[in-house]
């Protein structure tokens, strides 16, 4: 019975055969007839054989016995002139139709059950238990789903039946009220409910597989993928990485996906990259890792750290993107933060912050806080810069009023030894010239409607500014050439405008190569140029012949001939002049079916939308790193937070998947099977009877 049962999960066996019969007429004319594989569309029940060259019964072949015609169970039919008599005459024999019959039986219940009432009402009763259970299920999951997309809490602080605090999963007394079905399982339900926390958990983890599998789906299917990471702390101070893909869907859709966040277990270079490889090796597997374009990273500590060289020796195609939605002055920061004095400066101008947002009084010893913008965190070096003699009178009229407690007196103590520091003072009077180049590039490169072209010339005005600082360092060190001797650089005290002009010096030159790895990769810009429409009446005058041999050798899979003929084209016609971008022009090519067509130029398409080159794109996606941090500040496990991340940052993505809740509950099924051996017996034996686990199975 076994073997039959896997016989026929597997089918009949039907190979393109050749089977060729020449036949004559009364008049001597020969005729050729060959076999048609239609036939085993006409005929379910036709089996082949390739090695013998024939046609089978596979029923017969199956359950054969007495009387069984052996032309279709013993040698085969090979007789193409007179095929459909035969099988015409085989089908209506008893012994076929018996066999047919015990076939689609096999395996389920025999002919005298499935004919009888009670199993009929059974079945009936069983597929309305299965159906209700399911509803309820899909309920529950609706539930999750809708704490998890405004990121409310599943659980309480008590989560007994009795306690008033039971956090808002287990408080579905209001769902339940508007759903009577709902509501009789939450009240009668014994050995499946829904409100554990381990079944929360394994609704958790279902519902995050069939999500990153769809992503998955859509990501393997997609001809260019980016990678885009972020690096962060959890509660406990361990390294997460954060994982965002973004890609062109089958729609012609550009989509940025939360995929994940991975554990990192050494926070250097060495460990970030390994992380990161590990999860690309599973995200794009084997013939995939070309589809790698563009990899670009939010925290500064990562990119800086060399990951890129290390991911590009892995996927040479994933050319690093800087991204530039991350705060420029943080770069800023880590890129002067080893140079001696520097750290200590930044160190103590932070303390500013921490002093006055301490308390309200200290706040209002200020003074001015309705007339003053006193940001002491994004425009820190500024506001204590051009407020210092207004915060040296504050800090002494703390210490002198006798009204204050003496953390406060001890704190201002030593704000006012600090702004009469000469160091601190030498290195505010610095970052103040250098500090507003930085802010007003990170705010030009903020701008949604960006070009390439512009982004090359903002980075080409900071660094002629940065240079013009570093020129003039004798105007903020002083004029006395008496110190010209440098000091050790482990010596963090400076004396003297020689060793001043020294540091000021270095700190220029660290940005300035900063800046110079952070934009270093530009061939994309210059890429983009040749799609640009409000240049195509330039282009059609002087084709871009340099940008052209930049793309080529930027991107060897372009034909460089084909795709200067494609742009040729585009740019002698008038109609593409009023495209408003890269992805209208990439979506008319689609929605006409003129990929073939223009091959090369959607191919490049596909590349310069994959990658993240403007701000817009990365800054939404990075923007769920404040969400993604909060859910780090929690105390959960590694699943749970992949998945309430998931389904808060992709809740639209849980919308568009078909049947999401039906997926869902079919995992969910699998996990209760795997259950069953950890359960104690005396609830396996309520299983055949117990309607809140068994039925929200498959129907009959």
């Amino acid at each position: 019975m076994a073997e039959k049962l896997l016989v026929k999960e597997l089918g009949p066996d039907r190979p393109p055969l050749t089977i060729k019969q020449i036949t004559r007429d009364d008049k001597g004319k020969s005729h050729t007839r060959s076999f048609s594989s239609d036939w085993y569309g006409r005929k379910t029940w036709l089996a082949g054989s390739a090695h013998v060259n024939a046609l089978f019964c596979f029923p017969c072949l199956l359950f054969k016995g007495p009387g069984t015609d052996l032309s279709w169970t013993g040698v085969g039919v090979q007789d193409m002139k007179h095929l459909s008599e035969k099988v015409r005459k085989h089908e209506n024999t008893g012994l076929h139709m018996g066999n047919a019959m015990k076939l689609a039986v096999l395996g389920g219940a025999n002919v005298a059950t499935q004919l009888d009432d009670g199993h009929r009402t059974a079945v009936r009763k069983h597929n309305e238990e299965v159906d209700k259970n399911r509803r309820t299920l899909s309920k529950i999951i609706d539930c999750v789903k809708y704490c998890g997309a405004f990121e409310l809490a599943l659980r309480g602080g008590e989560e007994s039946d009795s306690s008033d605090n039971p956090g808002i999963f287990r408080g579905l007394d209001f769902v339940a009220s508007l759903d009577g079905v709902l509501e009789e399982h939450l009240k009668t339900a014994s050995v499946f409910k829904g409100m554990s926390k381990t079944e929360q958990n394994e609704l958790l983890e279902c519902m995050l597989s069939v999500v990153k599998d769809h992503i998955l789906e859509e990501v393997r299917g997609a001809e260019c993928v980016a990678v885009q990471a972020e690096r962060t702390t959890d509660a406990s101070a361990h390294c997460q990485l954060v994982l965002v893909l973004r890609y062109i869907d089958a729609g012609g859709n550009v989509r940025e996906r939360f995929f994940e966040h991975v554990t990192v277990r050494d926070a250097t270079a060495d460990g970030v990259a390994a992380a990161l490889l590990g999860r690309l090796s599973f995200i794009l597997p084997g013939g995939h890792a070309d589809k790698l374009v563009a990899q670009a990273y939010g925290g500064s500590g990562a990119a800086g750290g060399g990951v890129q060289r290390k991911v590009s020796e892995v996927y040479p195609n994933a050319r690093y993107v800087h991204c530039y939605a991350h705060p420029l002055d943080l770069v800023v920061r880590h890129a002067t933060s080893h140079i001696p004095g520097v750290g200590a400066f930044f160190a103590d101008l932070g303390g500013f912050s921490a002093f006055f947002s301490g308390s309200p009084e200290r706040a209002a010893a200020l003074g001015r806080t309705d007339a003053t913008r006193w940001d002491f965190h994004n425009r820190a070096v500024d506001t204590v810069y051009e407020h210092r003699a207004e915060l040296l009178e504050c800090c002494q009229a703390i210490r002198d009023s006798g009204n204050f407690d003496p953390s406060t007196i001890r704190g201002a103590g030593g704000l006012e030894k600090m702004l009469e520091d000469e160091n601190f003072v030498f290195f505010l009077g610095l970052f103040h010239r250098i500090m507003p180049n930085v802010d007003m590039l990170s705010t030009q490169l903020q701008k949604k409607d960006i070009e390439p072209v512009f982004i090359e010339a903002l980075v080409e005005k900071f660094t002629e500014s940065i240079q013009k600082i570093r020129a003039s360092m004798s105007c903020l060190c002083g004029d006395s050439e008496s110190d010209q001797e440098p000091k050790p650089k482990k010596q963090c005290r400076m004396q003297g405008p020689g060793e001043q002009h020294r540091v000021a010096t270095e700190v220029c030159d660290a940005i300035l190569m900063q800046v110079e790895e952070r934009f270093a990769y530009t061939q994309h810009l210059i890429s983009a140029t040749l799609l640009l429409a409000e240049l195509f009446p330039q282009h059609s005058v002087h084709f871009p012949n340099m940008a052209l041999d930049t793309t080529a050798a930027a991107y060897p899979v372009l034909n460089k001939a084909k795709l200067k003929t494609e742009l040729s084209f585009i740019y002698d016609n008038s109609e593409f002049k009023a495209c408003s971008g890269a992805v209208p022009l990439y979506q008319f090519f689609i929605a006409n079916d003129l990929q073939s067509t223009f091959s090369e130029t959607v191919r490049l398409l596909r590349i310069l939308i994959t990658t993240p080159m403007t701000t817009a794109e990365p800054e939404r996606c990075f923007s769920t790193l404040k969400r993604i941090k909060t859910f780090l500040r929690n105390n959960v496990t590694h699943d749970r937070l992949n998945a309430l991340a998931m389904l808060s940052m992709e809740k639209q993505l849980l919308r568009d998947i078909p049947d999401f809740n039906k997926k869902v509950i079919e995992r969910f099924l699998c996990h209760l099977e795997k259950r069953k051996s950890e359960i104690p017996l005396k609830i396996i034996c309520m299983f055949p009877h117990n309607t809140d686990l068994v039925l929200i199975g498959n129907s009959q």
